[in-house]
Protein backbone atom coordinates (compact mmCIF):
# COMPACT_ATOMS: atom_id res chain seq x y z
CA UNK A 1 0.00 0.00 0.00
CA UNK A 2 1.08 3.57 -0.97
CA UNK A 3 1.23 5.98 2.14
CA UNK A 4 -0.19 9.22 1.35
CA UNK A 5 0.27 11.54 4.61
CA UNK A 6 -1.00 14.68 4.37
CA UNK A 7 1.41 17.45 3.99
CA UNK A 8 1.99 19.96 7.04
CA UNK A 9 0.24 23.03 7.46
CA UNK A 10 2.78 25.70 6.63
CA UNK A 11 3.52 27.15 9.80
CA UNK A 12 3.49 30.82 10.33
CA UNK A 13 6.50 33.28 9.70
CA UNK A 14 8.17 35.25 12.56
CA UNK A 15 10.61 37.48 11.50
CA UNK A 16 12.66 38.77 13.83
CA UNK A 17 13.95 42.23 14.43
CA UNK A 18 15.49 43.52 17.17
CA UNK A 19 13.61 43.00 19.95
CA UNK A 20 10.45 42.16 18.14
CA UNK A 21 8.84 38.67 16.93
CA UNK A 22 6.59 39.16 13.95
CA UNK A 23 3.45 36.87 12.85
CA UNK A 24 2.97 36.83 9.27
CA UNK A 25 -0.27 34.97 7.89
CA UNK A 26 0.26 33.03 4.94
CA UNK A 27 -2.33 31.30 2.36
CA UNK A 28 -2.43 28.55 5.25
CA UNK A 29 -2.41 30.12 8.17
CA UNK A 30 -4.60 31.10 10.99
CA UNK A 31 -5.27 35.18 10.93
CA UNK A 32 -3.06 37.29 13.34
CA UNK A 33 -6.60 37.02 14.99
CA UNK A 34 -9.86 35.94 14.36
CA UNK A 35 -12.67 38.49 13.37
CA UNK A 36 -15.91 37.86 16.05
CA UNK A 37 -18.04 37.43 15.16
CA UNK A 38 -16.95 35.09 11.97
CA UNK A 39 -18.62 31.52 12.23
CA UNK A 40 -20.35 31.34 8.66
CA UNK A 41 -21.68 35.22 9.22
CA UNK A 42 -20.06 38.08 10.06
CA UNK A 43 -21.18 41.33 11.79
CA UNK A 44 -20.99 43.40 8.44
CA UNK A 45 -23.57 40.34 7.11
CA UNK A 46 -25.55 40.37 9.63
CA UNK A 47 -26.22 44.59 9.56
CA UNK A 48 -26.97 44.18 5.69
CA UNK A 49 -29.65 41.26 6.36
CA UNK A 50 -31.32 43.51 9.27
CA UNK A 51 -31.10 46.41 6.40
CA UNK A 52 -32.80 44.28 4.05
CA UNK A 53 -35.44 42.87 6.49
CA UNK A 54 -36.06 46.30 7.88
CA UNK A 55 -36.83 47.68 4.44
CA UNK A 56 -39.17 44.73 3.84
CA UNK A 57 -37.20 43.49 0.83
CA UNK A 58 -37.20 40.40 -1.14
CA UNK A 59 -36.32 37.90 -1.17
CA UNK A 60 -35.19 38.57 3.33
CA UNK A 61 -38.56 39.56 4.51
CA UNK A 62 -39.95 36.21 3.44
CA UNK A 63 -36.80 34.28 4.56
CA UNK A 64 -37.08 36.29 8.06
CA UNK A 65 -40.52 35.41 8.52
CA UNK A 66 -39.97 31.52 7.54
CA UNK A 67 -37.46 31.32 10.22
CA UNK A 68 -39.91 33.33 12.89
CA UNK A 69 -42.34 31.15 12.16
CA UNK A 70 -40.52 27.85 12.75
CA UNK A 71 -40.51 26.25 15.94
CA UNK A 72 -36.93 26.53 16.35
CA UNK A 73 -37.61 30.37 17.13
CA UNK A 74 -39.85 29.78 19.58
CA UNK A 75 -39.37 31.35 22.78
CA UNK A 76 -41.53 28.43 24.93
CA UNK A 77 -38.92 25.52 23.60
CA UNK A 78 -37.10 23.56 26.26
CA UNK A 79 -33.57 22.00 25.57
CA UNK A 80 -33.03 18.52 26.35
CA UNK A 81 -29.65 17.93 26.76
CA UNK A 82 -28.34 14.53 27.68
CA UNK A 83 -25.17 13.69 28.85
CA UNK A 84 -24.30 10.68 26.23
CA UNK A 85 -25.88 11.53 22.62
CA UNK A 86 -26.03 7.63 21.46
CA UNK A 87 -25.93 7.84 17.66
CA UNK A 88 -26.44 4.91 15.61
CA UNK A 89 -26.27 4.21 11.68
CA UNK A 90 -29.32 5.83 10.07
CA UNK A 91 -29.94 7.43 13.55
CA UNK A 92 -30.82 3.98 14.97
CA UNK A 93 -30.82 4.30 17.54
CA UNK A 94 -31.33 7.49 18.14
CA UNK A 95 -30.64 8.94 21.98
CA UNK A 96 -30.41 12.51 22.02
CA UNK A 97 -29.52 12.92 18.58
CA UNK A 98 -32.24 14.74 16.81
CA UNK A 99 -32.79 16.88 20.72
CA UNK A 100 -28.95 18.00 20.03
CA UNK A 101 -29.09 19.05 16.48
CA UNK A 102 -32.32 20.84 16.67
CA UNK A 103 -31.66 22.76 20.13
CA UNK A 104 -28.28 23.90 18.04
CA UNK A 105 -30.43 25.27 15.26
CA UNK A 106 -32.98 26.86 17.56
CA UNK A 107 -30.04 28.70 19.38
CA UNK A 108 -28.46 29.65 16.11
CA UNK A 109 -31.94 31.09 15.30
CA UNK A 110 -32.70 33.24 18.38
CA UNK A 111 -28.95 34.51 18.01
CA UNK A 112 -30.01 35.61 14.62
CA UNK A 113 -33.46 36.77 15.87
CA UNK A 114 -31.68 39.11 18.40
CA UNK A 115 -29.61 40.31 16.04
CA UNK A 116 -32.07 41.09 13.92
CA UNK A 117 -35.23 42.38 16.04
CA UNK A 118 -33.61 43.69 19.14
CA UNK A 119 -35.62 41.46 21.17
CA UNK A 120 -33.60 40.66 24.37
CA UNK A 121 -35.83 37.26 24.64
CA UNK A 122 -34.08 35.69 21.49
CA UNK A 123 -30.74 36.11 22.68
CA UNK A 124 -31.59 34.76 26.41
CA UNK A 125 -33.52 31.91 24.61
CA UNK A 126 -30.26 31.30 22.80
CA UNK A 127 -28.19 31.20 25.92
CA UNK A 128 -30.42 28.97 27.75
CA UNK A 129 -30.05 26.61 25.44
CA UNK A 130 -26.38 26.41 24.81
CA UNK A 131 -26.36 26.37 28.80
CA UNK A 132 -27.96 23.55 29.16
CA UNK A 133 -26.06 21.33 26.95
CA UNK A 134 -23.03 22.85 28.39
CA UNK A 135 -23.95 21.74 31.41
CA UNK A 136 -24.53 18.02 30.67
CA UNK A 137 -23.00 16.93 27.46
CA UNK A 138 -19.86 14.87 27.88
CA UNK A 139 -19.85 12.13 24.99
CA UNK A 140 -21.18 11.42 21.54
CA UNK A 141 -21.34 7.58 20.87
CA UNK A 142 -22.38 4.56 18.28
CA UNK A 143 -21.31 4.42 14.87
CA UNK A 144 -22.61 7.92 14.01
CA UNK A 145 -21.14 9.21 17.11
CA UNK A 146 -18.78 11.30 15.05
CA UNK A 147 -21.07 12.83 12.60
CA UNK A 148 -23.39 13.65 15.02
CA UNK A 149 -20.30 15.87 16.70
CA UNK A 150 -19.67 17.51 13.60
CA UNK A 151 -23.33 17.97 12.50
CA UNK A 152 -23.79 20.14 16.01
CA UNK A 153 -20.36 20.96 16.01
CA UNK A 154 -21.22 22.98 13.24
CA UNK A 155 -23.90 24.89 14.60
CA UNK A 156 -23.25 25.78 17.96
CA UNK A 157 -20.31 28.26 17.16
CA UNK A 158 -22.22 29.81 14.83
CA UNK A 159 -24.72 30.53 17.83
CA UNK A 160 -22.18 31.27 20.10
CA UNK A 161 -20.39 33.81 18.05
CA UNK A 162 -23.54 35.68 17.61
CA UNK A 163 -23.89 35.85 21.53
CA UNK A 164 -20.63 36.15 22.54
CA UNK A 165 -19.95 39.25 20.63
CA UNK A 166 -23.02 41.14 20.14
CA UNK A 167 -24.90 40.44 23.63
CA UNK A 168 -23.75 42.39 26.73
CA UNK A 169 -23.55 39.15 29.61
CA UNK A 170 -22.66 35.71 29.05
CA UNK A 171 -22.01 34.23 32.67
CA UNK A 172 -21.71 30.76 31.13
CA UNK A 173 -19.24 31.41 27.72
CA UNK A 174 -16.31 29.68 29.50
CA UNK A 175 -18.33 26.59 30.22
CA UNK A 176 -19.77 26.49 26.80
CA UNK A 177 -16.15 26.92 25.26
CA UNK A 178 -14.80 24.11 27.60
CA UNK A 179 -17.92 21.97 26.05
CA UNK A 180 -16.43 22.54 22.52
CA UNK A 181 -12.94 21.76 23.57
CA UNK A 182 -13.25 18.85 25.52
CA UNK A 183 -16.80 17.36 23.93
CA UNK A 184 -16.25 18.05 20.20
CA UNK A 185 -13.28 19.66 19.14
CA UNK A 186 -11.03 16.17 19.73
CA UNK A 187 -13.49 13.99 17.81
CA UNK A 188 -13.72 16.32 14.66
CA UNK A 189 -10.24 17.55 14.30
CA UNK A 190 -9.11 13.90 13.81
CA UNK A 191 -11.21 13.38 10.29
CA UNK A 192 -12.51 10.07 9.17
CA UNK A 193 -12.15 8.05 6.24
CA UNK A 194 -15.79 7.46 5.67
CA UNK A 195 -17.52 9.31 3.25
CA UNK A 196 -16.66 12.76 2.13
CA UNK A 197 -19.70 14.53 3.78
CA UNK A 198 -18.75 12.66 6.99
CA UNK A 199 -14.81 14.83 7.32
CA UNK A 200 -16.27 17.78 5.39
CA UNK A 201 -18.94 18.27 8.12
CA UNK A 202 -16.34 17.50 10.58
CA UNK A 203 -13.98 19.77 9.44
CA UNK A 204 -16.64 22.76 9.32
CA UNK A 205 -16.92 22.17 12.82
CA UNK A 206 -13.72 21.68 13.50
CA UNK A 207 -12.83 25.42 12.09
CA UNK A 208 -15.91 26.97 13.76
CA UNK A 209 -14.68 25.95 17.16
CA UNK A 210 -11.34 26.89 16.39
CA UNK A 211 -12.57 30.43 15.95
CA UNK A 212 -14.63 30.62 18.72
CA UNK A 213 -12.25 29.44 20.81
CA UNK A 214 -9.15 31.43 19.39
CA UNK A 215 -7.33 28.29 18.78
CA UNK A 216 -4.85 29.26 15.62
CA UNK A 217 -3.25 25.57 15.63
CA UNK A 218 -6.74 23.64 15.70
CA UNK A 219 -7.99 26.05 12.89
CA UNK A 220 -5.00 25.67 10.63
CA UNK A 221 -4.91 21.67 11.18
CA UNK A 222 -8.52 21.58 10.20
CA UNK A 223 -8.38 23.90 6.84
CA UNK A 224 -4.89 22.07 5.74
CA UNK A 225 -7.45 18.47 6.29
CA UNK A 226 -10.04 20.48 4.79
CA UNK A 227 -8.71 21.41 1.14
CA UNK A 228 -7.25 17.70 0.78
CA UNK A 229 -10.85 16.39 1.21
CA UNK A 230 -12.83 18.83 -0.99
CA UNK A 231 -10.09 18.43 -3.80
CA UNK A 232 -10.86 14.80 -3.56
CA UNK A 233 -14.45 15.14 -2.91
CA UNK A 234 -15.47 16.96 -6.30
CA UNK A 235 -13.38 15.96 -9.19
CA UNK A 236 -12.10 18.39 -12.36
CA UNK A 237 -10.86 17.27 -15.56
CA UNK A 238 -7.69 18.84 -14.11
CA UNK A 239 -6.89 15.99 -11.80
CA UNK A 240 -5.98 13.57 -14.10
CA UNK A 241 -8.32 10.48 -15.89
CA UNK A 242 -9.12 10.16 -11.85
CA UNK A 243 -10.39 12.03 -8.62
CA UNK A 244 -7.78 12.63 -5.77
CA UNK A 245 -7.61 9.93 -3.46
CA UNK A 246 -8.81 10.69 -0.17
CA UNK A 247 -6.42 12.29 2.65
CA UNK A 248 -6.97 9.42 4.92
CA UNK A 249 -7.70 5.71 4.81
CA UNK A 250 -6.37 2.91 2.57
CA UNK A 251 -8.14 3.81 -0.49
CA UNK A 252 -4.91 3.50 -2.96
CA UNK A 253 -5.82 1.62 -6.10
CA UNK A 254 -7.73 2.71 -9.21
CA UNK A 255 -10.54 -0.41 -8.58
CA UNK A 256 -10.59 1.04 -4.59
CA UNK A 257 -11.26 4.91 -5.89
CA UNK A 258 -13.96 3.49 -8.33
CA UNK A 259 -15.86 1.81 -5.36
CA UNK A 260 -15.46 4.12 -2.82
CA UNK A 261 -16.82 6.25 -5.76
CA UNK A 262 -19.90 4.19 -5.24
CA UNK A 263 -18.63 2.22 -8.73
CA UNK A 264 -19.04 5.36 -11.19
CA UNK A 265 -15.95 4.75 -13.38
CA UNK A 266 -16.82 7.68 -16.02
CA UNK A 267 -15.43 11.15 -14.67
CA UNK A 268 -16.84 14.33 -15.25
CA UNK A 269 -16.34 18.06 -13.70
CA UNK A 270 -17.99 18.63 -11.10
CA UNK A 271 -18.60 14.94 -10.20
CA UNK A 272 -18.71 14.26 -6.40
CA UNK A 273 -17.78 11.05 -4.40
CA UNK A 274 -21.56 11.01 -3.39
CA UNK A 275 -23.33 11.97 -6.70
CA UNK A 276 -24.33 8.26 -7.41
CA UNK A 277 -24.94 7.21 -3.89
CA UNK A 278 -27.85 10.19 -3.78
CA UNK A 279 -27.64 14.04 -3.85
CA UNK A 280 -29.03 14.34 -0.22
CA UNK A 281 -25.69 13.37 1.24
CA UNK A 282 -23.83 14.79 -1.54
CA UNK A 283 -25.40 18.19 -0.82
CA UNK A 284 -24.11 17.67 2.89
CA UNK A 285 -20.85 17.76 1.59
CA UNK A 286 -20.83 20.56 -0.79
CA UNK A 287 -22.97 22.32 2.18
CA UNK A 288 -20.16 22.09 4.61
CA UNK A 289 -17.13 23.19 1.71
CA UNK A 290 -19.30 26.17 1.29
CA UNK A 291 -19.58 26.87 4.84
CA UNK A 292 -15.77 26.72 5.31
CA UNK A 293 -14.94 28.67 2.78
CA UNK A 294 -17.35 31.20 4.02
CA UNK A 295 -15.70 30.93 7.13
CA UNK A 296 -12.07 31.32 5.65
CA UNK A 297 -13.30 34.34 4.12
CA UNK A 298 -14.28 36.52 6.96
CA UNK A 299 -11.05 35.72 8.63
CA UNK A 300 -9.61 37.01 5.96
CA UNK A 301 -7.90 33.59 4.01
CA UNK A 302 -10.91 33.32 1.77
CA UNK A 303 -10.66 30.07 0.40
CA UNK A 304 -13.33 30.73 -2.72
CA UNK A 305 -10.88 31.58 -5.54
CA UNK A 306 -9.21 28.20 -4.70
CA UNK A 307 -12.72 26.13 -4.39
CA UNK A 308 -14.42 27.83 -7.54
CA UNK A 309 -13.78 25.81 -10.05
CA UNK A 310 -15.08 22.88 -8.05
CA UNK A 311 -17.54 24.31 -6.46
CA UNK A 312 -19.14 25.84 -9.72
CA UNK A 313 -18.92 22.47 -11.71
CA UNK A 314 -19.96 20.74 -8.93
CA UNK A 315 -23.45 22.89 -8.12
CA UNK A 316 -23.64 23.68 -11.97
CA UNK A 317 -24.27 19.59 -12.88
CA UNK A 318 -26.27 18.48 -9.17
CA UNK A 319 -28.74 21.56 -10.21
CA UNK A 320 -28.88 20.83 -13.86
CA UNK A 321 -29.97 17.27 -13.14
CA UNK A 322 -32.39 18.59 -10.48
CA UNK A 323 -34.14 21.36 -12.36
CA UNK A 324 -35.04 18.46 -14.89
CA UNK A 325 -31.87 17.84 -17.44
CA UNK A 326 -32.04 14.28 -18.45
CA UNK A 327 -29.43 12.57 -16.80
CA UNK A 328 -26.75 10.75 -19.43
CA UNK A 329 -26.20 7.09 -19.13
CA UNK A 330 -22.90 7.59 -18.62
CA UNK A 331 -23.83 9.10 -14.88
CA UNK A 332 -24.74 6.71 -12.34
CA UNK A 333 -26.10 4.31 -14.44
CA UNK A 334 -28.79 6.83 -15.75
CA UNK A 335 -30.38 7.08 -12.83
CA UNK A 336 -29.62 9.68 -9.81
CA UNK A 337 -31.62 9.98 -6.45
CA UNK A 338 -32.40 13.87 -6.52
CA UNK A 339 -32.77 15.97 -3.15
CA UNK A 340 -30.09 18.39 -3.01
CA UNK A 341 -31.82 20.04 -0.40
CA UNK A 342 -31.22 24.20 0.72
CA UNK A 343 -27.86 24.05 0.49
CA UNK A 344 -26.98 26.75 -2.87
CA UNK A 345 -27.42 30.09 -1.43
CA UNK A 346 -23.63 30.39 0.22
CA UNK A 347 -22.07 29.22 -2.83
CA UNK A 348 -24.16 30.88 -5.17
CA UNK A 349 -23.47 34.11 -3.50
CA UNK A 350 -20.32 33.75 -3.26
CA UNK A 351 -19.54 32.37 -6.80
CA UNK A 352 -21.68 33.94 -8.79
CA UNK A 353 -22.36 37.39 -6.90
CA UNK A 354 -18.72 38.10 -5.72
CA UNK A 355 -16.62 36.43 -8.16
CA UNK A 356 -18.60 37.12 -11.40
CA UNK A 357 -18.94 33.33 -12.45
CA UNK A 358 -22.54 32.56 -14.59
CA UNK A 359 -24.00 30.11 -12.98
CA UNK A 360 -27.59 29.83 -15.02
CA UNK A 361 -28.28 26.38 -13.43
CA UNK A 362 -27.39 27.30 -9.92
CA UNK A 363 -29.55 30.51 -10.41
CA UNK A 364 -32.45 28.45 -11.25
CA UNK A 365 -32.18 25.90 -8.87
CA UNK A 366 -31.50 28.34 -5.95
CA UNK A 367 -33.83 31.41 -6.92
CA UNK A 368 -37.02 28.77 -7.69
CA UNK A 369 -36.47 27.40 -4.28
CA UNK A 370 -36.59 30.47 -2.03
CA UNK A 371 -36.53 30.75 0.62
CA UNK A 372 -34.46 27.80 1.88
CA UNK A 373 -34.96 27.02 4.95
CA UNK A 374 -33.14 24.31 7.19
CA UNK A 375 -32.47 20.65 6.69
CA UNK A 376 -33.03 20.06 10.45
CA UNK A 377 -29.31 18.75 10.34
CA UNK A 378 -26.83 21.71 10.45
CA UNK A 379 -27.71 24.32 7.60
CA UNK A 380 -30.42 27.00 8.52
CA UNK A 381 -31.61 29.97 6.63
CA UNK A 382 -29.77 30.89 4.00
CA UNK A 383 -31.75 32.45 2.39
CA UNK A 384 -31.94 34.84 4.82
CA UNK A 385 -28.30 35.50 5.62
CA UNK A 386 -26.67 34.78 2.42
CA UNK A 387 -28.95 35.84 -0.79
CA UNK A 388 -27.64 38.77 -2.82
CA UNK A 389 -25.11 39.69 0.24
CA UNK A 390 -21.99 41.55 -0.88
CA UNK A 391 -21.02 42.23 2.68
Amino acid sequence: MRKRALSAAFTALVAVGGAFGVRLATADAAPISFSHPGVLVSRAQLDFVKSRVAARAAPWTAAYHQMMASSYASLSRTPKPRATVECGSYSNPNNGCTEEREDAIAAYTDALAWYLTGNAAYAQKSIALMDAWSATIKAHTNSNGPLQTGWAGSVWPRAAEIIKYTWSSWPNAARFATMLRTVYLPTVIVGSSSNGNWELSMMEAAVGISVFLDDRASYDRAVTRFKARAASYIYLSADGSQPKYPPAGSIDTTAELINFWQGQSTFVDGLTQETCRDFVHTGYGLSAISHVAETTRIQGEDLWPSLQDRMRQAFGLHTKLENGTAVPATLCGGKVTKGLGPVSEVAFNALHNRLGIAMTNSQQFTESRRPQGSNNLFVAWETLTHANNPA
